[in-house]
């Protein structure tokens, strides 16, 4: 029996196309997922992200608690900054799950994947011990993410009739990464498509009305096809993908959300982390882009092209696709790979049997609605 989120009846009134996303009856698209990826990309679009696992952490050990959790350090959220993005960690130093983790009142809350929420949960509660902490999930709470240009001005259109004036100027002008709780919802200008906008998180009982006005407003509704395509645009890490239990941050260019300072703290895997960084990884995450016809699918085998090898046939295999998609935006073919260090920056990727020639970039091809890749 597949969980289901409070929008369900919603999605089917719509006309989703339900879909089994890691135990979760979810709306792949209504109709056009390109059509879907448009809107957010150059209006705006909601996705409800209500599989999401919610938990909220309180006590007077729950600073101390998440020091050593999380590989990022919470002593950065501050009243302008009130989101984190971090990883949790194992003692190998690789990534149980990377989430958001946002200040609250008398405590904080994170956002964890929803494929991961067993073992994320089992984690967090054997890292409590020795803590005064409580760690709670908020099953009661449902998650929406409006994205896109005009995401914000939709949100306090449909807002004015239920929040103040001064708390809907308080929404328009939360900072990137800025967040505030107003009469049990919380807002966050944090998102996963590239785009600006807020994602709210509600009590689940008033999470379909919401819904209904935001799509009397204009705001399109988008599946999970769409918000693929919108973060492999953006460069985003998808768990299972870029990374996993076995992946480094070093190796899913995540290194910036490891706070060494100060010294003295210590987090679940810095000592591994440590190790890897004195020595060097093997591999690297970069954009891949490939303008000739086809498409590319996560698990593809890269070659490097023009260099001798013992099979000189098939070349020297240095690396693989983790994720790729057709690129609504660009019109062709994008994707993230993890490939050897040394390679240069042109190879050959393997579809269908047939070589196709690829290019190495920067990860991250579209952020604000423009293309940012030369």
């Amino acid at each position: 029996m597949l969980f289901r989120t409070p929008l369900y009846l919603a999605h089917q009134k719509l006309g989703a196309k339900l879909v089994d996303f890691g135990g979760w009856e979810m709306p792949l698209h209504y109709g056009s997922q390109i059509a879907e990826h448009h809107s957010v990309r150059r209006q705006c679009g909601m996705f409800d992200v209500s599989h999401m696992t919610i938990v909220d952490v309180f006590g007077s050990g729950a600073r101390a608690y998440l020091h050593y959790l999380l590989a990022n350090d919470v002593d950065k959220l501050s009243g302008d900054r009130q989101a984190l993005y971090s990883l949790m960690l194992n003692e190998a130093g690789g990534v149980i799950d990377d989430l958001m983790v946002y200040v609250i009142d008398k405590g904080f809350r994170l956002v964890l994947n929803c494929t991961t929420r067993v073992k994320d949960l089992a984690w967090m509660e054997a890292q409590a011990g020795g803590f005064d902490v409580s760690v709670s999930e908020r099953s009661d709470m449902a998650m929406l993410a409006i994205q896109g240009p005009e995401a914000i001005a939709k949100v306090q259109t449909v807002l004015r009739g239920h929040q103040s004036e001064d708390d809907s100027l308080l929404i328009a002008q939360l900072p990137r990464f800025g967040g505030v709780v107003l009469d049990q919802w919380h807002y966050a200008r944090t998102g996963y498509t590239g785009e600006d906008g807020l994602e709210v998180i509600l009590p689940a009982n008033q999470a379909e009305a919401f819904w209904w006005q935001l799509h009397e407003a204009g705001v399109a509704p988008a599946g999970l096809g769409a918000r693929d395509t919108l973060r492999l645009e953006a460069g985003l890490n998808l768990y299972g993908h870029e990374m996993d239990e076995q992946t480094s941050p070093l190796e899913a260019n995540l290194a910036w959300t490891i706070a060494w300072q100060p010294e003295d703290r210590n987090f679940v895997g810095r000592a591994a982390v440590a190790r890897q960084r004195e020595r060097g990884v093997p591999d690297k995450l970069v954009g891949v882009l490939m303008t000739e016809r086809g498409v590319l699918r996560a698990q593809q085998s890269i070659y490097c092209e023009g260099i001798e090898s013992p099979d000189a046939q098939t070349g020297t295999e240095i690396g693989i696709v983790t994720s790729g998609s057709f690129s609504p935006t660009l019109g062709y073919s994008v994707g993230l790979a993890r490939i050897a260090v040394s390679a240069g920056d042109k190879a050959e990727v393997e579809i269908r049997g047939k070589r196709k020639a690829v290019r190495f970039v920067a990860p991250g091809f579209v952020r604000n609605g423009k293309i940012t890749i030369n």
